[in-house]
């Protein structure tokens, strides 16, 4: 139900009020907004707007106000109650003040007579594709559904802002200048460095997506690989590439989870890039003892992951994240993760954090995303898109204020005493087999 166009006017009006008294300590206000009557509120006096938060009911006024958490905020955009034209990667400084922002009882009481007397929003159409995952958390089934809701939705969307193979992690940028193109080859190139792979050797990559680098790693380094996914769109995608580059004799994909491989040391080198988010923290340490047991003694395990900052607590609420892009995936410390892999045996040779490298990554993809709105629109539909550019967008921000790290682990199952590694790292730096 809506209200009489004068009523909606004077609401329009009364909204305005509340939006002045809200951002008046919010400094600076390099923003506009405006309202679904036109009426707006202009930036800070001298400041141009990066970007116009437009608020298309006054049901979305009750968001803002009452509950401001990141998953009722992210809902709102994804429902279009609220819009960001210009650039949205500049609404999570705003978006952190709104949650922060903690009224007094009398001031709360004071807006709830105001926005509980707005209309409310038509609930009948706003459920999002929400994860319906039932069983134990993380067990085997139950991450197999979390991790396919992920990445099933459809190869063709993917590609649309990835790179030219495909390569679902953190790039590797020598100058911000970088395309994508390069730094996720310089990526791929430098994890074959860090393992130090031989010909002949023998890869397995977990949680290997789209097969990115076990064709590197054949193509190049003339490795034997085997990767595992349990999304059954990447294994066909990957295992078609293979055959295309004509290494279907060297490497193949399987439709598996890393708890179902056997081969007590049958692997020279393994890899895990992206992965070990969808482990848990209760699942650690049976991860690693299943790395560290299809390791041959000497061998070395690449460990490519996300990771909270302990520093900053999380936000209150629930995540949007959690919700609609990676249910069940979980950010535990580098520290934590670490100590389960050392537990386990493991020796841990080299750490590098490519933090900055992921805010690169990340708007690259959210700017190849946007450029290419229509056909995504088209693939995925509206919402799918207003997802994905929302969280595209807040993953950038919030590695760019260290909220959150990656991290490259290089870890070794040890001969003995012997590491069966070079005193230094120079080899990773010299011309590699690819010509990066």
């Amino acid at each position: 139900m809506g209200l009489p166009e004068r009523s909606l006017d004077r609401t329009a009006s009364k909204c305005l009020s509340l939006l002045r008294e809200l951002l008046d300590s919010f400094h600076p206000r390099d923003f506009a907004v405006r309202l679904w009557d036109g009426s707006a509120l202009e930036p800070g006096p001298g400041r141009p707007a990066r970007f116009t938060l437009a608020i298309r009911n006054p049901s979305a006024l009750r968001t803002l106000f009452l509950s401001p958490d990141e998953l009722s905020l992210g809902e709102a955009y994804v429902h279009g109650d609220i819009d960001v034209e210009g650039e949205i990667g500049a609404v999570f400084r705003l978006a952190d003040h709104l949650a922060r922002h903690r009224p007094g009882v009398g001031q709360r009481l004071q807006w709830a007579r105001q926005l509980y007397a707005l209309p409310g929003a038509d609930q009948s159409s706003r459920f999002l594709r929400r994860p319906r995952i039932g069983g134990r958390l993380h067990s085997i089934s139950r991450d197999r559904k979390a991790v396919t809701y992920h990445y099933d939705v459809s190869n063709d969307f993917y590609a649309l802002w990835l790179d030219r193979r495909m390569v679902y992690s953190c790039g590797y940028f020598s100058t911000p200048q970088d395309d994508i193109d390069t730094a996720q080859e310089r990526k791929l190139d430098l994890v074959c460095r860090k393992l130090r792979l031989r010909p002949g050797e023998r890869l397995l990559d977990i949680g290997c997506g789209w097969g990115g680098l076990l064709i590197h790693a054949a193509r190049r380094y003339g490795v034997e690989g085997v990767g595992i996914t349990v999304s059954r769109p990447q294994a066909d995608f990957a295992n078609a590439k293979i055959r295309e580059a004509g290494l279907y004799e060297r490497c193949r994909v399987e439709l598996s989870e890393y708890r179902e491989m056997e081969g007590a040391g049958f692997f020279d080198k393994i890899a895990s890039i992206g992965m070990v988010e969808h482990v848990g923290v209760s699942g650690l340490s049976g991860y690693f003892r299943r790395a560290f047991g299809m390791l041959r003694p000497g061998g070395a395990f690449l460990n490519q992951g996300i990771a909270c900052n302990p520093a900053w607590p999380p936000p209150p609420g629930p995540s949007f994240s959690d919700h609609y892009v990676f249910p069940d995936g979980e950010l535990p410390p580098v520290s934590s993760t670490l100590r389960a892999a050392e537990e386990e045996g493991f020796e841990v040779r080299d750490l590098e954090n490519l933090r900055e490298h992921y805010v690169l990554t990340l708007l690259r993809w959210r700017a190849r995303l946007e450029a290419r709105v229509d056909a995504a629109l088209r693939i995925a539909g509206e919402r799918i898109y207003r997802i994905w550019r929302l969280y595209l967008a807040g993953a950038a921000y919030t590695f760019s204020t260290g909220k959150n790290n990656v991290f490259q682990a290089l870890l070794v199952k040890p001969d003995g005493g012997r590491s069966g590694l070079p005193l230094t790292r120079e080899d990773w730096y010299r011309q590699s087999p690819s010509g990066c």
